[in-house]
C-alpha cells in the first residue's frame, strides 16, 4: 500500500488540477440546490456517483485497466463511502434545510480536520506557523464574505440545527475518507480504477438509503424540470468525472492540507460566478473577504514552496560540489 510519500508530478498538471477542484466544486453547491429542489436527496446522490462510476469503470474496461483487484477495490470502497456516501451525502442532505452559503461556511472548517486527524503529518503541520495561522485566516475570510447570510440564515427550526450537525459529521468525514484515500490506496494502481470504485460504492449506498427514507413514493420524473435534470447532468460530468478525478489525484502527489484548501476557495469561486452569471452584487466587505481567503491559501502553502526550493537548493549544491 502507499507509503505517506508523496508521488512526484508534472508541475502543469498539478496546477490544471487545482484549478479543476477550485472552479469546478466551486460551482456545484448551486447545481446541487438546482437538483435537490425537484428530486429527493438521497436519489441526487444515487444517479450522480452510480453513471458517474460506471461510465468511469466503463473507460477503465475501454483501455484496458485491470478492474478487479480486491486489494485495490477494498480501500476504493471504504473512501468511496466516507467521502462521497457520508462526506458528500451530508451535503446533499443538508442543502434541503440550510442555504448553499452557509453549508459553505460550515465546510470552509475541513482543512482543520485535515491538520487535526493527520496524525502522521502532526509534527509537521503544527510546527508550521504558515499553516495553522493561514488556516485560521482562512476561515475567517469566510465568515467575512458570507456574514450578511450567517447573520440571517436561518430561522432557528429543529430541521435546521439537525442539518447543521449532520454538516458538520459529514466534514469530518470527507476529511477522514480523504487521508484514508491518500494513505491505503495501493502504490502505482490507476486514478480511474480507484476514482470509479468508490463513485459506484457511493452510488449502491445511496440506493438503500434513497428507499428507507421513503423518497421513491415522493419521486415523479414527469414531473421534474429539465434544470434539476441538468443539474444532475453537470453534476456527474463536471462535480465527479472531472473534479473528484482531479481531487483524487491531487491526495496522492501534494500533501492533504495542501489539497484541502478547495474548501475556502469553492465559496469564492461560487460569490465570483453569482457576480458575473446572476447579477449579484459583492460589498466592499465581501471583496476584503476574498482577499484574506486567497491569502490564507498562499499561507498554507508557504512552508511546501519553502521545504521545495530548499531541497533543490542542496541538490544544486551537492551537484556542484561534485
Amino acid at each position: 500500500m502507499s507509503s505517506s510519500s508523496n508521488r512526484p508530478a508534472s508541475t502543469i498538471m498539478v496546477v490544471v488540477a487545482f484549478a479543476i477542484v477550485y472552479i469546478v466544486w466551486g460551482s456545484t453547491y448551486f447545481f446541487i440546490r438546482m437538483s435537490v429542489l425537484h428530486i429527493p436527496p438521497m436519489m441526487v446522490g444515487a444517479f450522480r456517483f452510480l453513471l458517474a462510476g460506471t461510465l468511469m469503470l466503463l473507460w477503465c474496461l475501454f483501455t484496458r485497466k485491470e478492474l478487479f483487484s480486491w486489494k485495490v477495490i477494498r480501500p476504493a470502497i471504504v473512501s468511496g463511502l466516507l467521502l462521497l456516501g457520508t462526506g458528500n451525502g451530508a451535503l446533499i442532505w443538508s442543502e434541503q434545510y440550510i442555504p448553499s452559503s452557509l453549508a459553505a461556511i460550515l465546510l470552509a472548517a475541513g482543512p482543520v480536520w485535515f491538520v487535526l486527524l493527520d496524525k502522521r503529518k502532526w509534527r509537521e503541520n503544527f510546527r508550521s506557523r504558515s499553516t495553522i495561522f493561514g488556516l485560521i485566516v482562512g476561515f475567517i475570510g469566510v465568515m467575512l464574505l458570507f456574514i450578511r447570510q450567517l447573520g440571517g440564515g436561518l430561522s432557528g427550526s429543529n430541521m435546521e440545527t439537525v442539518a447543521l450537525v449532520v454538516l458538520v459529521l459529514g466534514s469530518i468525514s470527507w476529511a477522514s475518507g480523504s487521508l484514508y484515500s491518500k494513505y491505503r490506496t495501493v502504490e502505482g494502481s490507476s486514478n480511474a480504477v480507484n476514482t470509479g470504485w468508490q463513485m459506484l460504492a457511493a452510488g449502491v449506498a445511496f440506493v438503500p438509503a434513497s428507499l428507507i427514507s421513503g423518497e421513491l413514493g415522493k419521486f415523479h420524473a414527469a414531473e421534474v424540470p429539465l434544470s434539476s435534470w441538468m443539474g444532475i447532468v453537470y453534476l456527474v460530468t463536471m462535480g465527479s468525472l472531472v473534479g473528484y478525478s482531479a481531487f483524487v489525484w491531487l491526495l496522492q502527489v501534494r500533501p492533504a492540507t495542501q489539497v484541502s484548501t478547495h474548501a475556502y476557495v469553492n465559496p469564492v469561486v461560487a460569490v465570483l460566478l453569482g457576480s458575473l452569471f446572476a447579477g449579484e452584487r459583492m460589498s466592499w466587505l465581501q471583496l476584503t473577504g476574498l482577499a484574506v481567503i486567497l491569502g490564507s491559501v498562499l499561507l498554507i502553502n508557504l512552508s511546501k514552496y519553502r521545504t521545495v526550493a530548499g531541497s533543490r537548493l542542496e541538490k544544486r549544491r551537492l551537484v556542484a560540489a561534485d
